[in-house]
């Protein structure tokens, strides 16, 4: 699985996102100033959604994308520490869940 984090992220690469997404939000996304990026497979994402929307205050959403290796992709938008903590609460809980050391 793979994690990045964008910070203060440019109208360009917002814009892309969004057309990436295809459809309009699922819920307002607003005053957010990060953007975490994490592909993987499909379980993997449904489960590392549910876990950053419990662990902190932010909007996830499904990247469509085209990936030979069925990965997907989610976006997960909030403030700079919220995006953090869900990216950091995924790491963990997928450590567990998995027992895989990253």
């Amino acid at each position: 699985m793979d994690y990045r984090i964008i910070k203060s992220p440019s109208k360009g690469t917002v814009d892309l996102l969004f057309r990436r997404k295809g459809s309009a939000p699922s819920v307002s996304i607003e005053n957010y100033d990060a953007v975490g990026l994490v592909q993987g497979r499909l379980i993997d994402m449904v489960f590392a959604a549910d876990i950053a929307e419990k662990a902190a205050g932010v909007v996830v959403e499904d990247i469509k994308g085209h990936c030979p290796q069925n990965l997907i992709m989610i976006a997960i938008f909030g403030d700079t520490a919220a995006v953090e903590a869900a990216i950091q609460e995924i790491q963990e809980k997928l450590k567990k869940c998995t027992g895989e050391s990253q």
